[in-house]
């Protein structure tokens, strides 16, 4: 087992076991999870390039999904080692490129909570909150349903877009080794085809598998409706923020500078914000803090203005 993080050289470094304590940030209603993503495949439709390596919106295909599921206690992913925007746990199958089922074989031991979220590396549109739909789905559906499943807009079942139990699945490995005698090669409706699933439509399971599909999804995310959050999620990601804030504050925030004092007041006035808010220790609502008490003096200071300008009548 290996670790490997950051945006630079990737450099391995020993990290904690799958025994280790969950962070805090995958406990929530839902409960902790871990994440396994398959990142192996010869993507043969590419010309055999490395699709994880793609970009979309300035970010790795890769990145952009290990930012979604970056509130598991673990991640494992199964794969050729790459430089990540996070640290993951690192293994291969056996053999190498024997399938998502050997992949998940070798995953699943690295792995300790009770759900595992499982995810191919090549999906633009999932962010944390298709992850924490899924979550939530298996939890509305009781003790007796083995997992959660996204299904396209044709309904085809997407395994890789899914959460399980994960006693579920090594009850499920294990049968089916002994069936086959190996699990290399297998498909995984052998897996998921034995497994009580929930079912439910999501456009996150647009995968890019070819020239065409990558093309699509540049082009989606500079869509008016994404593209501010888009940018805002490369740029946290660049910085090493993990921050969420409420944009439209500070959009408000900057339209009222802009509007009420003069138009470079907009950004400098963010930007001070934001430094006032990492020396009050940073977070959400420090930001909302800083926020609440400049948008009051550009309310000041747009009254003085009127007030002014109805003297001079």
């Amino acid at each position: 087992m290996e670790e490997s993080g950051g945006t630079g050289s990737g450099a391995g470094s020993a990290g904690a076991g799958p025994g280790a304590a969950h962070a805090g940030a995958g406990a929530g209603a839902a409960g902790a999870y871990d994440a396994v993503v398959l990142a192996g495949g010869a993507a043969r439709r590419l010309g055999g390039v490395d699709k994880m390596a793609l970009r979309v919106g300035g970010r790795t295909l890769l990145d952009r999904v290990l930012r979604a599921c970056r509130g598991a206690g673990q991640t494992v992913v199964v794969g050729p080692r790459r430089p990540t925007v996070r640290p993951v746990t690192w293994t291969r199958e056996a053999p190498p490129g024997g399938g998502p089922v050997a992949a998940l074989a070798a995953a699943l031991p690295l792995t300790s909570a009770d759900t595992v979220v499982l995810l191919s590396a090549d999906l633009p549109f999932l962010d944390d909150g298709t992850v924490r739909t899924l979550r939530e789905s298996l939890v509305a559906a009781g003790d007796g349903v083995d997992g959660a499943m996204f299904v396209d807009g044709t309904g085809r079942d997407q395994p890789l877009v899914a959460v399980y139990r994960g006693e579920s699945l090594r009850r499920g490995l294990a049968l089916l080794a002994v069936e086959y005698g190996g699990v290399a090669g297998l498909p995984l409706r052998l897996l998921t085809g034995e497994l009580t699933l929930v079912r439910s439509a999501s456009g996150a399971t647009f995968d890019c598998d070819t020239w065409e599909d990558l093309a699509t999804a540049r082009d989606r995310i500079r869509e008016h409706g994404h593209v501010l959050d888009e940018w805002l999620a490369a740029v946290k990601e660049e910085l090493g923020l993990d921050t969420e804030v409420d944009t439209r504050v500070l959009l408000d925030l900057a339209r009222d500078a802009a509007h009420g004092v003069a138009r470079p007041a907009a950004p400098l006035t963010t930007f001070l914000v934001g430094y006032a808010a990492g020396r009050a220790g940073g977070g959400p609502e420090a930001v909302a803090e800083a926020a609440r008490k400049v948008t009051a003096l550009t309310e000041r200071w747009a009254e003085e203005a009127a007030e002014e300008g109805r003297s001079d009548t």
